[in-house]
């Protein structure tokens, strides 16, 4: 299953705020971490669309594997290489371990920077994350 992901993160190389995917049927995942420390424009930009209450970094986690163990396999595709990091560290639970997947893949596709359904709410990770979905799923 192709799962789209957008993430929202504090500021460049900054700290995971919210991460959405929307697999090809509209089924999602959402979810908002704390940022204590918000970057001034994370701010005024990110923040006050979150749409959403934060959750520990355990719970976000527990929620993640849930919404990706029901697929047999995965291929997340996302359009910028920093979601796909911020992804795979979401899967280390700690030093050594890290969450059991369905067979993964990841893509990186840059193609939708000429042909891209723009979304309904930018840095709104769930309505970037359905447009990327929008997007590839268009051609």
């Amino acid at each position: 299953m192709n799962l789209f992901l957008d993430c929202e993160f504090n500021g460049f190389g900054g700290e995971l705020i919210s991460m959405a995917l929307v697999d090809e049927h509209g089924l999602f995942f959402y979810e908002v971490l704390e940022c204590p420390t918000p970057v001034e424009w994370v701010k005024q930009n990110v923040l006050p669309i979150t749409q959403k209450a934060p959750v520990s970094y355990s719970v976000f986690q527990q929620r993640l594997h849930d919404y990706l163990l029901q697929y047999e396999q995965i291929n997340i595709i996302a359009d910028w290489p920093e979601d796909l990091a911020l992804f795979s560290r979401s899967l280390i639970l700690a030093a050594g371990r890290c969450m059991i997947t369905p067979p993964l893949t990841m893509q990186l596709w840059l193609e939708q920077r000429t042909t891209a359904v723009l979304s309904e709410q930018p840095h709104y990770a769930l309505a970037d994350a359905k447009a990327l979905q929008q997007s590839y799923l268009s051609l």
